[in-house]
C-alpha cells in the first residue's frame, strides 16, 4: 500500500509539478513573443516611430551610408528556411534536404537563434566549400532576385556605401550581395571550417548579435540610413542611425508593387542551375518528397511511351499521363524533294528538343548534338549524331546528314532555362538550302531538365518526373531563299537573322553568349565533355 502511495505522488509531482510547470512556462514565454511581434500596440507604436521604406526619399543618397538586413529588409518572405533547403538539396543532395524536413515541428519549438543553429549545422555538416561556392554563385541568385523587395532595393541602390548585417551565415549571401546589389561590406554569422569542409559549427563568435556588430563596425559614428524590418532586433539597430525606415511585411504580400519585375533585376539574370524550380518553403518540399516515389515512375512510364510506341499513339499516352505538346505552325513545314533534306533549326530548352520536333512532325528526323551522354544516346528514340566541334569535320558531317534527309541542330550549342537566346554558331546557315526555324519553349512546375554541374543522364528524367510539364513548339515560314547563304548572304548574317526571328515568336531577348560564358559562370569550366579512350 506503502508503495502505491509512493507511485502515486511521483505521478502527481510529474503530472501536475514538472508537466504543468512547463506548459506554463512555454505559454508564458509564447505569449510574450506574440505580445513583442504581433501585438496591435507594438506595431502602432513602431509605425509612429519608423515610417515605411516607401517614405524614404531617394534623393541626394549618393555619398550616404545604408546599413540593413538581407533576411528583414531586402527580402519579402519572412523565413529564410527556403534557401537553407536549396543549400541543403542542391549541395548536399536528398538525404539531407529530408533530414531539414523533418527537423521543421523541432525548429518551431526552439527559439530563433536555437532554431537558426539547428538549421546551420544540418544543412552545412560535411559540406564541401566547393559545393557551397556552386550553391551561392549559381543557385541562390535566381531565388533571392525573384524574392527581392522593390522598394527596400531602390533605397539601397540609392546609397553610395552599402553595408549588410545579417543573422544568417555569410557564405550563403555575400556572394549575391556583393555581386548583384553592389554591397560593400557583408557582416554575417561565421562557419567553422575543417579541411575544405564545414563541420557545422559556428565559430566561438556565435550567432551574430545585429547591434553588437553595428556598434563594432561603426564605432561612435552614426551611418545615414538604417533600414530594418518590424522585429525588436532590427530596431535596436536602425535606432542608432540618423534615419531609420522599416519594412512592412504584410503591406509586401498584398501590394504587387513590392515585386521586383525581371526588367528591373540590378543584373540580368541569364544562366542559373539546380534543379528545384520552385521556392522549397516547407509545405513545397513536403509536397515534393511525397510526389517523388509517383514521379519516378510516371517519368519512366513516359520514357518508355516515348521510345517504344509509335508517335501518334505516344502523344495520346503522353498527353494522358499529364505532358502538354502545343503545336503551331505545322503547315509551315515544306515538303522535302528528293536531292537534300530540310534543315530545321531550334532554340533549346532541354536534351528532348528533337524528340518532341519528331512527335509534332510524325516523323523521325536526325539530331546533331555536343556532348551527349552515353546514356542518353543510347536511350534516344531517333537517330543521333555527335558534332566534335572542329568545324570542317563537323560540316562534313552535317552534309552527309542532309543528303540522307531531314535534320534539326539547336546552334545555340547549350540549353538556357530564361527568356533568353544565345549566340547562334553559324555553321549550319552554309550547308542548307531549305530552312525552317522552329521556335521552342517549356514549362516545368517542380524540377528543371537540364543541368550544367550536375549529371546529364538524369536531364531527360528531371522533366518528366514534373506532374505537367508542358512542351511549345511554332514552326516558322521556311526563311526565303534570299537571305540564305545560297541568296548571297553572309553565313553569319543568316544566323543572326534566324535568332531575331525565334526571338520575336518566343518574346526573348538575343545575346552575344556563349556555351563557354554558361558554363563558366555556373561550373567553372568550358563545358567540354571528353569522351574517353
Amino acid at each position: 500500500m506503502e508503495f502505491q502511495m509512493v507511485l502515486f505522488k511521483l505521478a502527481n509531482w510529474v503530472l501536475y509539478q514538472l508537466l504543468a510547470n512547463s506548459c506554463y512556462r512555454a505559454a508564458k514565454k509564447i505569449a510574450n513573443y506574440g505580445f513583442l511581434f504581433r501585438s496591435s500596440s507594438f506595431r502602432s507604436y513602431q509605425d509612429t516611430v519608423y515610417p515605411s521604406v516607401n517614405k524614404c526619399s531617394l534623393e541626394g543618397r549618393e555619398r550616404q551610408t545604408l546599413v540593413c538586413d538581407i533576411h528583414g529588409s531586402l527580402l519579402r518572405s519572412n523565413s529564410f528556411f527556403p534557401y537553407f533547403m536549396l543549400v541543403a538539396f542542391e549541395g548536399g543532395g536528398l538525404f539531407r534536404s529530408f533530414l531539414l524536413l523533418i527537423s521543421c515541428p523541432l525548429l518551431w519549438v526552439l527559439n530563433p537563434e536555437k532554431g537558426l543553429e539547428v538549421m546551420i549545422f544540418l544543412t552545412f555538416c560535411g559540406l564541401s566549400e566547393k559545393g557551397m561556392e556552386c550553391v551561392e554563385r549559381a543557385v541562390l541568385p535566381k531565388f533571392f532576385l525573384e524574392n527581392l523587395h522593390l522598394q527596400a532595393y531602390e533605397v539601397l541602390s540609392s546609397a553610395g556605401k552599402r553595408v549588410v548585417l545579417t543573422s544568417v551565415p555569410r557564405v550563403m549571401v555575400e556572394g549575391f550581395l556583393k555581386e548583384y546589389l553592389k554591397v560593400d561590406y557583408v557582416i554575417g554569422t561565421e562557419l567553422q571550417v575543417f579541411k575544405g569542409y564545414f563541420t557545422g559549427f559556428l565559430t566561438d563568435s556565435g550567432v551574430l548579435v545585429k547591434n553588437k556588430a553595428f556598434k563594432e563596425f561603426f564605432g561612435e559614428t552614426k551611418p545615414d540610413i538604417g533600414l530594418g524590418g518590424r522585429n525588436l532586433h532590427d530596431n535596436l539597430f536602425i535606432s542608432l542611425c540618423k534615419e531609420a525606415y522599416v519594412v512592412n511585411k504584410e503591406e509586401s504580400k498584398s501590394a504587387a508593387s513590392s515585386v521586383m519585375p525581371r526588367e528591373k533585376y540590378p543584373k540580368p539574370l541569364v544562366f542559373h542551375d539546380g534543379r528545384l524550380a520552385f521556392l522549397p518553403t516547407s509545405s513545397a518540399i513536403l509536397c515534393m518528397f511525397l510526389w517523388l516515389p509517383l514521379g519516378i515512375l510516371l517519368a519512366v512510364f513516359r520514357l518508355l511511351v516515348g521510345i517504344l510506341l509509335p508517335y501518334k499513339i505516344s502523344i495520346v499516352l503522353g498527353q494522358f499521363s499529364g505532358v502538354r505538346l502545343r503545336v503551331k505552325g505545322l503547315c509551315n513545314t515544306p515538303k522535302s524533294g528528293n536531292k537534300r533534306g530540310v534543315l530545321y533549326v531550334c532554340s533549346h530548352r532541354t536534351l528532348l528538343d528533337p524528340i518532341f520536333l519528331c512527335t509534332a512532325l510524325g516523323k523521325s528526323v536526325t539530331a546533331v548534338t555536343y556532348s551527349l551522354s552515353k546514356v542518353s544516346e543510347l536511350i534516344a528514340p531517333i537517330k543521333t549524331v555527335r558534332l566534335t566541334r572542329d568545324r570542317k569535320q563537323d560540316g562534313e558531317t552535317m552534309q552527309r546528314l542532309l543528303n540522307e534527309g531531314d535534320l534539326v541542330v539547336c546552334p545555340e550549342g547549350t540549353t538556357c532555362r530564361e527568356p533568353y537566346l544565345l549566340r547562334f554558331s553559324s555553321l549550319f546557315a552554309e550547308l542548307a538550302d531549305e530552312i525552317v526555324p522552329v521556335a521552342v519553349n517549356t514549362h516545368v512546375d517542380m524540377f528543371y531538365g537540364t543541368t550544367a554541374s550536375g549529371l546529364k543522364c538524369l536531364d531527360p528524367i528531371f522533366f518528366l518526373m514534373n506532374p505537367s510539364p508542358c512542351y511549345s513548339l511554332e514552326f516558322l515560314e521556311k526563311v526565303p531563299r534570299e537571305l540564305t547563304c545560297s541568296g548571297g548572304r553572309f553565313s553569319c548574317e543568316v544566323a543572326n537573322y534566324i535568332q531575331r526571328q525565334l526571338g520575336d515568336a518566343l518574346g526573348f531577348e538575343c545575346t552575344n553568349l556563349t556555351r563557354k560564358d554558361k558554363y563558366l559562370m555556373l561550373a567553372g569550366h568550358e563545358g567540354l565533355v571528353q569522351d574517353k579512350k
